[in-house]
C-alpha cells in the first residue's frame, strides 16, 4: 500500500463526514435562514427612512423602533378591519342559511314531486356519520392548529428582532463586513449594498404609494355602489394587488366581487370592468412614472422572477424576488459594457426593402472606396512627400 493512501482515505473520510454535517445543519437551520433574508430585506426596505430621522440628529435605533411601531400599527389595523368584515359576514351567511334552505327545499319539492321538511334535513344532517366524524377531527386538530398559530408568532418575532438589529446597527455591520476585505472589495460590498437598499426601499415606497392610490380609487367605486365594508375592501385591494405582481389585481377583486354578488349581480359585473380597465391605467401610466427610476425591470421578468422565487422559497420567494432582481440587474448593470445600436430598420422590428438594401450596399461600397482612397493618398504623401 503506497504510503500517501491512508492520508488520502482518511481525508476523503473527513470531507464526507463534514459535507454530511453540514447538510444536516443546513436543513435543520433553513427555517432561521429564511427569517434572517426576510428580516435582512425588511431592514433594507426601512433603511432610507431610518438613516432621514438618524440625519436630523435622532438616534438610529429610537428611529428603528418608531419606523417599526408605525409598520406594526398599520398591520394590525388592516388586520382588524379584514378580520371584522369576514366576521360580519360569516355571521350574515350563517344568519341566511335557513332561507337558503327553505329555497333549495321547495325548489325540490315543486320539481320533483317530493314531501321534504327543512327539519328532516336538518336531522338527517345532525346524525350523519360523516359529520360526527369532521368534529371529532376538528377537536383533535385544534391542537395542531394552535401549535402553527404559535410558530407562526415566533417567526414573525424572530423577523422584527433581526430587521431591527440590522437596521438599528446598519453602519456597524457594513464597518464589521468591510473589515475583513481588501479596500477594493469593500468599495464594490459597499456599492452593491447601496443599491440594494436604493432597489429595496424604492420597490416597497413605489408599491405603496400605487396601493393608496388603488385603494382609494376602488373605495370610491364601492362607496358609489353601496358595497358593504368598503375601507375594509378597498386596502385589500390596494395591498394584494400591489405586492402580487401581475395577478394581484384579479386576486384582490375577486373578493369585493363576492361582496357586491351578494347585493346585486350586476355590481360583481361593475367592479370586474373597474378592474380590468384600472388594470391597463397603472400597466401602462401609473406604474411607469413611479417605478422607473425605483425598479425599472421589464414585467417579463418580473413575472418570472416571482415564479422562481416562489418555487424555491414560497411565499417567501414571491416577496422578495422583484427587489432580489431589480438589484442584481442595477449592479450587473455598472460591469455590463453596452454598445451604440446600429440604425437598421430591423432593429424596429420592422423588415428592410429591396430599395434600402441596395441602397445600403451601395452606401457600404462608397465608404469602402472612399476609404481605401484615402488609405492610398496617404500612401502616396508617404513616399512623395515634396508634392505634398
Amino acid at each position: 500500500m503506497p504510503a500517501w493512501l491512508p492520508r488520502a482515505m482518511a481525508l476523503a473520510l473527513a470531507l464526507y463526514a463534514c459535507f454530511r454535517l453540514g447538510s444536516w445543519a443546513f436543513d435543520r437551520l433553513v427555517g432561521l435562514l429564511i427569517n434572517v433574508l426576510i428580516a435582512f430585506f425588511l431592514a433594507l426596505a426601512i433603511e432610507p427612512a431610518v438613516s432621514r430621522m438618524a440625519a436630523r440628529g435622532m438616534r438610529r435605533g429610537l428611529a428603528t423602533f418608531l419606523v417599526f411601531m408605525a409598520v406594526l400599527i398599520a398591520a394590525v389595523g388592516f388586520v382588524v378591519l379584514l378580520g371584522s368584515m369576514l366576521a360580519g359576514q360569516i355571521v350574515d351567511m350563517v344568519e341566511q342559511i335557513p332561507n337558503y334552505l327553505d329555497s333549495v327545499i321547495n325548489w325540490i319539492n315543486e320539481n320533483f314531486h317530493t314531501e321534504l321538511s327543512r327539519v328532516d334535513v336538518q336531522d338527517s344532517v345532525l346524525h350523519s356519520d360523516w359529520l360526527q366524524k369532521y368534529v371529532q377531527n376538528s377537536a383533535t386538530g385544534v391542537l395542531d392548529v394552535s401549535t402553527t398559530v404559535l410558530g407562526g408568532l415566533f417567526h414573525v418575532l424572530t423577523i422584527f428582532l433581526f430587521s431591527f438589529y440590522f437596521a438599528a446597527d446598519g453602519p456597524r455591520l457594513r464597518r464589521a463586513l468591510c473589515s475583513v476585505l481588501p479596500p477594493a472589495k469593500q468599495a464594490e460590498v459597499l456599492r452593491a449594498w447601496e443599491i440594494a437598499v436604493d432597489k429595496t426601499g424604492g420597490y416597497l415606497y413605489s408599491r405603496s404609494l400605487m396601493a393608496l392610490i388603488s385603494g382609494i380609487a376602488h373605495y370610491i367605486l364601492l362607496v358609489i355602489l353601496g358595497v358593504p365594508y368598503a375601507p375594509a375592501l378597498a386596502i385589500w385591494v390596494g395591498l394584494v394587488s400591489q405586492f402580487i405582481p401581475t395577478i394581484g389585481t384579479y386576486l384582490a377583486g375577486a373578493l369585493p366581487m363576492l361582496i357586491a354578488f351578494t347585493i346585486d349581480p350586476w355590481y360583481a359585473l361593475w367592479v370586474l370592468g373597474f378592474v380590468v380597465v384600472y388594470q391597463q391605467f397603472e400597466n401602462y401610466a401609473l406604474q411607469p412614472k413611479l417605478t422607473s427610476k425605483t425598479v425599472d425591470i421589464h414585467p417579463a421578468v418580473a413575472f418570472g422572477s416571482v415564479i422562481a422565487g416562489t418555487a424555491l422559497m414560497g411565499a417567501v420567494g414571491a416577496l422578495i424576488a422583484i427587489p432580489a432582481v431589480a438589484t442584481l440587474q442595477a449592479f450587473l448593470g455598472v460591469y455590463v459594457k453596452r454598445y451604440d445600436v446600429t440604425d437598421d430598420p430591423r432593429v424596429h422590428g420592422r423588415h428592410r426593402q429591396r430599395g434600402e438594401q441596395v441602397l445600403s450596399r451601395l452606401r457600404r461600397s462608397w465608404r469602402a472606396a472612399e476609404s481605401s482612397e484615402s488609405r492610398g493618398g496617404q500612401d502616396r504623401a508617404e513616399e512623395h512627400p515634396e508634392r505634398v
